[in-house]
């Protein structure tokens, strides 16, 4: 399974999570979404969603972020946010999932692009104009460089952010999403976002 993702690695486009930009020089980034496994000094395995099981060297450099959520009503105009989405009949798009970056990561992934959540999915990474109630749940103007685009976002859309993290939080069971690389040849874990205490990332 290891040299099937590696090469799944060298070949496939890069698909940056939300708080990071790609690097031109870099190799190609794959992510993985499911829930560790098991854990050594230098071996991350995970169970895919697909339900592969996937061993993946630990850089030394990797990057852990522990996502947790917050309310709704924690988005407000001026917060830049990162939104998973369904395009709609009307034009708008329908929150999965958002966001709220910390103001460290303000710009990050800025714009609208596929995302590859869910069939037709889209991110939007964007400053928040308006907020405006809804008859469910929130609506969202978000303006970004080249455009904006308004979200719908309803009451059961989990909202999150995220914080520097460490390697505790990466547990037999924990659900993560994380970057993949090809080093050296090698399926390599090079950025992690983890859940705390069975908190189960939305995406």
């Amino acid at each position: 399974m290891a040299l099937c993702l590696a090469a799944g690695l060298s070949g496939a486009q890069t698909a940056p999570p939300p708080q990071t930009t790609a690097q031109s020089a870099a190799p190609p980034t794959v992510r993985l979404r499911g829930t560790v496994q098991s854990v050594t000094p230098n071996m991350l395995t995970v169970k895919e969603r697909s339900g592969e099981v996937i061993p993946l060297v630990i850089s030394d450099r990797m990057v852990v972020n522990e996502v947790y959520p917050i309310a709704l009503a924690d988005i407000q105009p001026g917060s830049y946010i990162g939104t998973a989405a369904m395009p709609q009949p009307d034009g708008s798009q329908r929150a999965i999932a958002v966001t709220v970056f910390p103001e460290s990561a303000r710009g990050v992934g800025e714009g609208f692009h596929p995302f590859d959540l869910q069939p037709e999915s889209t991110m939007t990474n964007a400053t928040v104009a308006d907020v405006a109630a809804a008859p469910k749940g929130r609506t969202l103007q978000l303006k970004y460089k080249d455009g904006q685009k308004t979200i719908v976002v309803p009451p059961d859309a989990p909202v999150v952010t995220f914080k520097p993290g460490d390697r505790s939080l990466l547990v037999p069971g924990a659900s993560v999403s994380l970057s993949a690389q090809a080093i050296d040849g090698k399926p390599t874990a090079v950025r992690v976002n983890a859940g705390r205490n069975g908190f189960v990332l939305p995406y």
